[in-house]
Parts: structure tokens; sequence; C-alpha cells
């Protein structure tokens, strides 16, 4: 499974880093963490880290009152030994991670001085939350992905194009190449004007993760569901066949992936937040008719962001 995620996430990573003839090097730290040994791991690197001023650390005063288990405790360790360890094999001299890593970088700055005796560094990036200080990248379903199996370029776009106002010009700054002339022009627009910001938002980071082409999919689906005459083409799409009629919305949903499960699809159906051809589905047993399509589909709304076409084949 770990091998299955790593190569993963390395095939998302080469859109941003070159792999090729050694410029980038993809390292699993089992291969040197699997067989320490414990006693000796605990003399030789345990002995370089005080518990108190561990406990100081913010990473894990934050953590006291909720419950902090040993094993948490020693990713510090863990985490300055991994450091040591590139720095011994590759000459790695800096580590750069989210600002909420700090303490445990700097454990691998002070943990290669005292070991090797040498100059080595940690550079943080700030992380990417909303006006109200929480962690972006999660919604009511869970993360967002940057696997297109997991989270659809298509949902990918819609995500972006629905952050709040108050979050689009920090995203833009973070997240995209634009010019910063440019992304304080668009995050001082107001009112309705904003959405054009959030569209410039939304397609320039589809572009990134998804290429070019995705990205002009998604965007032309969403001005299809949001204006008129447009072409639909783009919408995601899930087909069934003609023995599937009369299976209920929320079933054939759940089976064609579309749902995770038939409790979300009866939570949707209660909160008012699943439509048919923009007519709120009232019973989620609701069966699937030849009636509901139109020159051979229809439009499934769920919430505000996720849509989905049904096609009769």
């Amino acid at each position: 499974t770990i091998a299955h995620n790593v190569a993963c996430i390395k095939k998302q990573m080469e859109k941003f880093i070159d792999f090729s003839e050694g410029r980038a090097i993809l390292e699993n730290n089992a291969d040197w963490l699997l067989g320490l040994n414990y006693i000796d791991f605990i003399r030789d690197i345990g002995a370089h880290f005080s518990v108190n001023r561990m406990l100081a650390a913010e990473c894990f005063k934050t953590r006291m009152e909720s419950g902090l288990s040993f094993l948490e405790f020693n990713y510090m360790l863990m985490q300055g030994y991994d450091f040591l360890v590139l720095n011994k094999k590759y000459g790695c001299t800096m580590e750069l991670g989210g600002d909420d890593q700090w303490s445990n970088m700097i454990a691998g700055v002070e943990l290669i001085r005292k070991k090797e005796q040498k100059q080595a560094y940690a550079m943080t990036c700030t992380l990417l939350t909303n006006s109200e200080g929480k962690k972006m990248g999660k919604t009511a379903k869970g993360a967002l992905w940057l696997d297109p199996e997991k989270t659809t370029p298509h949902e990918f776009y819609q995500y972006w194009r629905n952050v709040d106002d108050a979050d689009v010009e920090k995203c833009l700054a973070l997240l995209t190449f634009l010019p910063m002339d440019e992304v304080r022009r668009l995050g001082a627009l107001e009112g309705a004007e904003i959405n054009e910001a959030k569209k410039v938002l939304a397609y320039e980071i589809t572009k990134m993760i998804h290429g070019e082409e995705e990205a002009m999919k998604a965007k032309s689906a969403a001005e299809a569901l949001f204006g008129a005459g447009q072409d639909m083409s783009n919408v995601p799409a899930v087909e069934i066949s003609e023995e599937q009629l009369g299976t209920g919305i929320v079933d054939l949903l759940v089976e064609k992936g579309v749902m995770k499960t038939k409790s979300e699809g009866r939570r949707l159906v209660q909160q008012n937040g699943l439509s048919v051809n923009d007519e709120k589905v009232k019973d989620f047993a609701m069966p699937v008719t030849r009636e509901l399509f139109k020159d051979n589909e229809f439009l499934v709304k769920m919430g505000k962001k996720k849509f989905y076409k049904v096609v009769l084949k």
C-alpha cells in the first residue's frame, strides 16, 4: 500500500519537480528507519534531545491537553534522524516544509551540528489557511485530492471556484504564478466581480495540477452549468443501460461511484441538496425513469459544487 502511495505521489510531484537523470531523488525513509535497533537509536540519537525543550515546542504544547502518544512524541527524533541520514548520504543541507514542522526541522539542523559538526538549514512556507485560520483543503466529505481518480478535474475546479471571497487573494498569491500586481487587482474586486477572480484562480490551479486541456474542459463545463445555451459536452458523465431504468436515484448514484454511500444520499435529500434537472429530489428512492431524459441525458446536482450528466446508452 505504501509503495503504491509513493508511486502515486511521485507521479503528482513530477508535474513540478524533474526526477530525470537524478535531478531529484525520492527516498523512502523506511529504508533506514525499519532496520533501526531501538536501544542503539535511543542511545545514539535520543541522547541529543532534551525532553524539557521538546515539551516547549509548539507542536507538542498544543497536543498535551488532548493527548500525545509516545509514538507522536518520537516524530521529532525520527524526522531529525531523516535529515541526518540525507545529509550524510547526499550532502543535503536544507530541509523545507510547512511552518507547523518548524520544531521538527530545527531538531534535524541541531542533530547534524552535534553529530557531524556541520551547518544545516531549515526553510518553512506558510500553511494555506482560510480567513478563519483553519487549514484549507478539507471539504465536508474529506480531502481535496490531487489524484484525478479521487477528485475529478471538474470537482477540483469547482472547489477553487467556490472558495470564500476573503480567501481568494491569498490563494492566488500562494498557489499561482500570476504577477503580484494582478493578484492584488483581482483580490481587491468586490461583490459579483469577485467571481471573475475565482474563475482565474480555479483555472490557474487546475491547469497546474491537471494540465491545460482538463482545465479548459472544467471551465467550459462550469460555464455550461451556470450560463445559458452553452456546450454541455464537458460536464462529467456516467452512463446507464436500459436495464437500470427504475433503479432508485440514490442507489444508482452510489452504484456509479458518484456518491460514496446511501446514507450520504439520504442526508443530501433530507437537506434539499440533491436535484435532477433543477428539481429538488424529495424521495431518495425516486426511480430513474425514461421521462427524466432529454436527448438521452439528464443533469444531477449534488450540493452547490458537484454536477453529473446521467446518459442513457
